[in-house]
């Protein structure tokens, strides 16, 4: 299913229409969006999984009470804005207090932002769950290919 995440305005009004279609999971962003527990509770009501997003400067602890409402939260390991960046390894502690966060609720916990072979296990091993892959899938000569092989790394590595 489709993963949207949604970087808009108005993303109160336009993320349950992305639910609406069908998509398996809508993610918002804290930074951008006017109501956080009605949004996340309309795209859930819609039939997706809720999620919410976190920019690298903004600080998860205030967003802590929001945790019944999500199925994912997102912590973004480079600035949004566009691909190829470099992943910031500091956004690792951000990752183990989320994971502290959510404790033993079955929420996702995903990571976005210069995930590769060589920082999918730092990711992993601080808390995350799920990983957006771009530049490092787009750049390979063999982008089918790269998929297969980061998905048998992360599994082996969750063994």
């Amino acid at each position: 299913g489709v993963d949207a995440h949604l970087m808009v305005a108005n993303v109160d009004d336009i993320a349950v229409k992305y639910a609406e279609i069908g998509c398996a999971s809508v993610t918002i962003h804290a930074e951008a969006t006017k109501n956080i527990p009605q949004t996340l509770r309309n795209i859930r009501k819609a039939g997706s999984r809720s999620s919410l997003g976190i920019k690298p400067n903004t600080d998860i602890d205030q967003y802590q009470s929001f945790v019944d409402d999500v199925d994912m939260f997102l912590i973004m390991t480079v600035e949004p804005g566009f691909g190829g960046q470099k992943f910031m390894e500091n956004m690792m502690e951000k990752v183990r207090r989320t994971r502290k966060i959510i404790g033993d609720r079955p929420i996702w916990l995903q990571v976005d932002g210069g995930i590769s072979m060589s920082t999918i296990q730092i990711a992993l091993e601080a808390g995350a769950d799920t990983f957006v892959v771009g530049s490092a899938v787009f750049n390979a000569p063999d982008p089918a290919q790269m998929v297969v092989s980061i998905r048998e790394f992360a599994q082996q590595l969750t063994q």
